[in-house]
């Protein structure tokens, strides 16, 4: 008997539930899911000394001098598949990545987000989030061939993908992910399901078991699920809108004040926190965008924002309140509405958090809000006149902005920042030379 709850509940399970394999998950420092499977015989040690990989095998991990690691298993995040044999079944839990000495591996970005989180509970706050993902399906992964033409929830028999949404749905519950809806989004075959709001290193591990359990369930109805940015051009891409807030330590939500003088029911924290996002979104730009296709879909006359401005009815600016329940506390947020999909959410979330928090520390004043102008109808130059800023333009000019960003390498820590810097300096390079239009939109095939 182990003396931790979480792990005694996953030695029980596994012999309870006739698992034969346990998945230790993790991400490269794009956000690429890795895995490697343990026998049951070794899970005992696994849990507690960790289980040895080679790092230098992985994306952004380290040097092949440098290359022993260790994953610790967070037992809390234990799932059996649903989508694997209920005889021989298999699980999986998330990792902690360490170093031979037991530190936390500076390039592990489930550390990164959960030293943010930790220094907003030094705060007083708890961090939750809510993301809505948007994705196509496809008949295959070597074009953009769809499924349907419907659009904006329909419910027709136009929406061939519903089946594939409700077994989505279903599978995310049955792993314990509760999700609020779905439906077909704008473009053809492409689709939306919202998970509900939940703590921001949950709902990470939640997003990276969300797009497996869409690619998982679309290949077993023979077809392909894309969470790439701009997949097809002159139809609508694909975001990751992200609601957050944050609470005190005694539940309150510290973002909503009845009394706001604009009307908005938004506290000074919540006003400092936005205009923190709004000062430092093009510095974390290239973690929430982290792809040439990805400013394929930041462009002006587009329905993804790329302007440094906030307001509640307008849907073109960067940040939105929402207003379905104005005089609830517990649903007072805000929206990011730039990131897409294809970020890896532990970094993603991690910077948004920190240039929030920056705000909230340096005391910054809100810009006053863009309500009634329709932002998508002008182009950069139009909105630059006005005083109005944009986020970069393209890949090359968001890693320069990162590049620059204090905040972002103390975020994320030096090696990741490093990397980021010189593995997209090289991935803009390359888009510069002459290299084929698929080559460039290489992404389809395996986001």
């Amino acid at each position: 008997m182990t003396a931790n709850p979480d792990q005694d509940f996953v030695l029980k399970t596994i012999k309870s539930r006739d698992v034969h394999f346990v998945r230790f998950w993790f991400t490269d420092v794009l956000g690429a899911m890795k895995s490697f499977a343990v026998v049951p015989g070794e899970l005992e040690d696994a849990l507690a000394d960790g289980m040895g990989f080679d790092g230098s095998c992985i994306e952004g991990f380290c040097r092949t001098q440098e290359s022993d690691m260790l994953a610790y298993p967070d037992a809390s995040t234990f799932q059996v598949l649903p989508w694997r044999p209920e005889s021989n079944a298999v699980a999986r839990m998330f990792c902690d990545v360490r170093t031979p000495d037991g530190l936390p591996f500076e390039g592990d970005p489930r550390h990164v987000l959960a030293r943010t989180v930790g220094k907003a509970r030094e705060m007083g706050y708890v961090f939750n989030v809510g993301p809505e993902l948007e994705f196509y399906y496809f008949k295959g992964p070597e074009g953009a061939e769809v499924l349907d033409r419907g659009g904006y929830f329909d419910l027709t028999s136009l929406d061939y993908a519903s089946d594939l949404r409700r077994d989505t749905v279903l599978t995310l519950e049955k792993m314990g992910i509760p999700v609020e809806y779905s439906h077909h989004e704008n473009g053809p075959s492409q689709h939306e399901i919202d998970l509900r709001f939940a703590d921001a290193l949950s709902m990470a591990d939640a997003v990276m078991t969300y797009k497996l359990v869409v690619k998982e369930i679309a290949l077993k109805h023979g077809v392909y699920a894309s969470f790439m940015p701009k997949p097809m051009a002159g139809e609508p891409g694909s975001g990751m809108h992200v609601h957050q807030s944050l609470f005190d330590l005694d539940g309150n939500n510290a973002f909503f004040d009845a009394r706001d003088p604009q009307g908005y029911r938004l506290s000074d924290v919540a006003k400092r926190y936005i205009a923190g996002i709004l000062k430092y979104a093009p510095e974390f730009c290239l973690v929430t965008n982290q792809f040439v296709n990805s400013y394929k879909r930041l462009v002006c006359g587009g329905e993804a924002p790329t302007y440094l401005s906030w307001a509640s009815r307008n849907r073109s600016t960067l940040v939105r309140i929402p207003g379905y329940r104005p005089d609830r506390e517990d649903a007072c947020r805000i929206e990011l509405r730039s990131p897409d999909p294809a970020a890896n959410p532990y970094l993603a979330f991690a910077a948004m958090l920190a240039a929030g928090l920056a705000g909230i520390e340096e005391g910054l004043e809100l810009q006053p809000p863009t309500e009634d102008q329709d932002l998508f109808a002008l182009s950069r130059q139009d909105l630059r006149r006005q005083g109005i800023q944009t986020l970069p333009e393209s890949l090359g000019e968001a890693v320069e902005l990162f590049a620059g960003s204090a905040l972002m390498r103390e975020t994320l820590g030096d090696h990741i920042h490093s990397y980021l810097v010189a593995a997209k300096r090289a991935e803009w390079n390359e888009y510069q030379g002459n290299v084929s239009a698929w080559e460039r939109d290489r992404y389809l095939a395996v986001l």
